[in-house]
This record gives C-alpha cells, sequence and structure tokens, in this order.
C-alpha cells in the first residue's frame, strides 16, 4: 500500500459536487462570465467553495464575503488561496457585516450573487452603472426586494422559486440539517418530544417530516389557513399558536420574517423549552427583547455548544440554540445543507448566472423566477450523473 494521504472538507465536499464539477469542466471551455467581475455575500463554507470555484473556471473575477455569523475561517483560507477575494470574516455584528457589504459594492460587480438583498438593498443607495443583474438565493431576500423592483429594474433571478430550489433543497436539504443540528448541539433525544414548527412552507414541510420520522410528536402553526389546512392534511397537529407554544418541548423557526417568537410569550413557553431557528437572518427569534424581558433574571451561555439558557424570576429556563442565528450554518461543527441539495441549488445558480451574464434578459426579468428550461436542464443532468 503506498503512504497515506489525507484529504480536507473541502475535498470531500467538492468531490460531492458532481453537477458543479461538470458545469465547471464546461465553463472552462464556453467563458461565460470572461471580463467580468461577480460578487457575493453568501454562507461561506465548503459547498459554497465549490460554487465560487465554478464560476472562476467561466472566467469570472469572484470578489466574496459572508453572511451573519456563517462564514467559516477554513473555506475563506482556501478560497484566498484559490484567487478568489474574501471581504472581511465571521461576524455576528451587522455594522461589521454592512461595512464588509461596502467594500464588497467598492469593487462594482457586474453581476450580484446575492443571498437575503444585502447586496442589491445596498446597491441602491450607491448605485453604479456596470450592474447587469444577478440572482437571489432566498425567500427572505425576495420578501425584502420586491417593494424595490421597479427602483433595481435590472434582471435578478430568484432561485428559492425554482420547484427544484423548494423540494431538494428547502424541504429536503434545511429539513435534514435542522433535524441533525438539534442532535448535534443538544445531545438530547427526539424521542417522544413535542415539536412546534412555525412556519409551513417548503422549509417548514421538510422539519416537521424530519422530526416526525425521528419519533417526535410534532404540530404545525401558520399564519395561513390554506397552508395549515395542508399540514392537517399531511397529519400533523395545527392547534392554536398560544396552544401549541405551552405544550412545546422544542420550537423551530422557519418563516422568513422577524419576531416570531417574542418576549410576549415569554410567560406561555415551559420550563426547558429549546427554542431554534432555521430562517435566514436571526431575527424570527428575538433574543435581545427577551433578554430585555423583566422576567428575565440571569443568562447563563456554554460557549463550547453555543447554548444560552435564559433564567426567569419563577424558577421556569428557555434554552437558546446560536443566539438565535441559523442553526444548521451555527455552533459546533456546522454542516448546512446536504451536499446532494446544495449541489442542485448552486448549479442553479450558476446557470442562472450565465443566463443573466448573456444579456438576454430585460429589465422584466426583475425578481422573476428560475426560467422552466433551465429547471429542466438541471434535473436531466442531475438524473443522468445518478443512474
Amino acid at each position: 500500500m503506498q503512504q497515506e494521504q489525507q484529504f480536507s472538507r473541502i475535498d470531500w465536499v467538492a468531490s460531492g459536487c458532481r453537477l458543479l464539477k461538470s458545469i465547471a469542466a464546461e465553463f472552462a471551455e464556453t467563458r461565460p462570465f470572461a471580463g467580468l467581475t461577480i460578487g457575493t455575500a453568501i454562507h461561506l463554507e465548503p459547498k459554497t467553495a465549490a460554487l465560487l470555484m465554478t464560476l472562476k473556471a467561466g472566467g469570472a473575477r469572484v470578489v466574496a464575503t459572508g453572511n451573519l455569523n456563517s462564514t467559516q475561517p477554513a473555506t475563506a483560507a482556501f478560497l484566498t488561496e484559490n484567487g478568489i477575494a474574501i471581504i472581511g470574516e465571521q461576524t455576528r455584528d451587522a455594522g461589521a457585516h454592512h461595512g464588509f457589504i461596502d467594500a464588497l459594492l467598492d469593487d462594482k460587480p457586474d453581476l450580484l450573487l446575492d443571498n437575503g438583498g444585502d447586496l442589491f438593498a445596498r446597491f441602491l443607495e450607491r448605485p453604479y452603472d456596470n450592474l447587469i443583474g444577478g440572482t437571489e438565493e432566498t425567500t427572505s431576500g425576495r420578501t425584502r426586494l420586491t417593494p424595490l423592483r421597479g427602483e433595481l429594474a435590472r434582471p435578478v433571478l430568484v432561485i428559492n422559486d425554482s420547484p427544484i430550489k423548494q423540494f431538494a433543497e428547502n424541504r429536503h436539504g434545511v429539513g435534514q440539517s435542522l433535524f441533525e443540528s438539534f442532535l448535534r448541539f443538544t445531545n438530547r433525544s427526539t424521542n417522544g418530544k413535542r415539536v412546534l414548527v412555525l412556519g409551513y412552507g417548503a422549509c417548514g414541510k421538510g422539519t416537521a417530516a424530519c422530526f416526525r420520522h425521528g419519533y417526535s410528536a410534532v404540530s404545525v402553526v401558520d399564519i395561513d389557513p390554506v397552508t395549515t389546512l395542508e399540514a392537517h392534511l399531511d397529519g400533523f397537529s395545527t392547534p392554536h399558536r398560544n396552544d401549541a407554544l405551552r405544550a412545546a418541548d422544542v420550537i423551530v423557526t422557519v418563516t422568513g420574517y422577524p419576531g416570531i417568537v417574542t418576549a410576549a410569550d415569554l410567560p406561555l413557553l415551559k420550563d426547558g423549552v429549546i427554542l431554534m431557528n432555521g430562517g435566514h437572518f436571526p431575527h424570527e427569534i428575538d433574543r435581545d427583547g427577551l433578554l430585555a424581558d423583566p422576567a428575565v433574571v440571569s443568562l447563563a451561555v456554554s460557549p463550547e455548544d453555543v447554548i444560552e439558557t435564559l433564567s426567569l424570576s419563577d424558577g421556569r429556563r428557555i434554552h437558546l440554540l446560536a443566539a438565535g442565528h441559523m442553526a444548521n450554518l451555527a455552533g459546533p461543527r456546522p454542516l448546512g445543507n446536504s451536499i446532494e441539495a446544495m449541489d442542485l441549488g448552486f448549479a442553479m445558480q450558476a446557470r442562472c448566472l450565465e443566463r443573466v451574464a448573456g444579456r438576454t434578459l430585460g429589465r422584466e426579468s426583475c425578481l422573476i423566477p428560475v426560467p422552466a428550461d433551465i429547471d429542466r436542464r438541471i434535473a436531466s443532468a442531475f438524473l443522468d450523473l445518478n443512474r
């Protein structure tokens, strides 16, 4: 046997991103981004590295910064070593993050790959002429940018509005990774736990299903009665919100909106309840509001596990994971969604940026779903690789 060799997690992820690998080989020939700069604010973790290296293979100069609290130093170092310009570092400080966004936009990228609307929203405050357009990854970003569509007036393809993104990455990927993250953070059983999922979009569907497969008693609360009916017909309990909060051992927010669990809910929460967020922004669980409430008398923190315990004046304790940040990309050994789910999602990113770079789309394509022909192309390619 030859001498033992080592490989990194980035190597392992790259070997699993078979779609991106095939697209990178094609892009090396076609060079769709030659002469263009692509700027992105996205979770900097190993699967993102596979995407950014694919864009670089297509001739792009890539400038990247992270999202709040999700930049992984090893990934940032790898990208820097491989010719990607990295701005900033891991931070929970919103002010620092906004500074990184400004530094990235100083480069005046031709294309933006956004994740939560940070780049496009800030671009409108300090516009420049050469921006062609780009992509937005998330529901949160689309919601944020929709009122600004008239001002953007450029092609922006919303990855989250693809059916593939909805079922592959959101339902399966997020559902699995949030379930895994609960186990990783807490080392507690899910068997028999009363789990409340707040929000029954694609991410909520996957989260509820995975906890049910983990032998939890799962209830769902959603503000839309049609969506709530769907959860009911899917076999989940759908109690009124206050009743659901009172009963829950674990509460998971996956809505894309702020203020889903607030200090006003403190009287309802049972002793020992665990709060976990799966939404993009760390505002679904109002951590600051919870800590400021007079009922909270002390805070204990486990730095190793990134768990915060709020003690209340009546003796109850409430546990918050990752300070309300996305649990699947925070805490000890944050893995995020599965490699296969992100290979599909990031293949769509690459193909959508290729389409925007081709300058065949006009301002009427601002904040529209992924074109159906791209969905079909990605689906066929993935199936061909896995038959």
